[in-house]
């Protein structure tokens, strides 16, 4: 009897170790993996999870979604979203929408998104590929590094820089390996990936570029320094980096001399 009892009371011993061990795999497994941020540049918004960002500027202000390619926009609220037109359409149609008033400017950020098709699921995890920021009204271009705390353009004269009738476009530090994920071009393993700031003027960039030109949207995005010097020279015009103290010292353009129609001379 003394025999049976220690085998049994063995036997429970062991099966209480084993579903020990086996509770406490599927705490491990069914808790979240910790999710820690880590963004591909200094900016500190590309390559975060949708969840990331959130946790670091909070419940979005208002999602939006995009129109075709066209710049329309139909706004939600984030409980509205949330509960039926994320249903609607694909989940990284939805741009995280988050508004500030800066020195009496609206500075309205929106976030664009990837998703992960690799997971194979329903509603992959999404990251961080563009961040636009719109101001309303226009800014000067040395105003926007006071308005935007993530904006830290480089101060070099030589930064790859260039303009066209519209915008103006200034790379920052070396380029990143894993950012060719968030970025839909072609053949973009063969390329590498960089920080860039893009600034638009819906109005034009004037011909004289000056640093109180009106700039309406900035938008921090990853660009390849190699397409734009070998696929896009015709669009593309390297100019001096705006935000070097070269560039505010460098002469005004000499506005061009018109000549006058001659009047002919006649005989009284």
């Amino acid at each position: 009897m003394t025999f049976l009892h220690q085998c049994c009371k063995r036997f429970f011993s062991q099966v209480s170790i084993l579903l020990a061990g086996i509770l406490f795999f599927s705490i491990i497994t069914d808790s979240p993996t910790p999710s820690f941020a880590k963004p591909y540049f200094e900016d500190g918004f590309l390559g975060l999870t949708q969840d990331e960002l959130r946790t670091q500027l909070g419940t979005p202000m208002a999602v939006r979604s995009r129109k075709a390619a066209l710049r329309i926009f139909s706004y939600y609220t984030f409980t509205d979203w949330k509960k039926y037109f994320k249903n609607l359409v694909s989940p990284e149609n939805g741009e995280d929408v988050y508004t500030y008033t800066r020195d009496g400017i609206q500075v309205r950020y929106s976030f664009t998104y990837i998703p992960d098709l690799n997971e194979g699921k329903d509603f992959p995890t999404l990251y961080v590929r563009r961040c636009e920021i719109e101001f309303s009204p226009a800014v000067s271009l040395d105003t926007i590094q006071s308005l935007v705390p993530e904006f830290i353009p480089p101060s070099t004269k030589n930064a790859p820089a260039f303009r066209s009738n519209l915008w103006v476009l200034v790379f920052k530090g070396s380029p990143s390996p894993e950012a060719s994920f968030i970025v839909k071009e072609r053949d973009r393993e063969k390329l590498s990936w960089s920080l860039a700031y893009q600034m638009f003027a819906i109005n034009g960039i004037p011909g004289l570029l000056s640093t109180k030109t009106p700039i309406d949207r900035l938008e921090i995005t990853t660009q390849s320094l190699q397409l734009v010097q070998r696929r896009q020279r015709l669009t593309h015009e390297p100019i001096n980096n705006p935000f070097s103290p070269e560039f505010e010292q460098q002469p005004p353009m000499e506005t061009p001399t018109t000549k006058s129609i001659p009047v002919p001379q006649y005989e009284n």
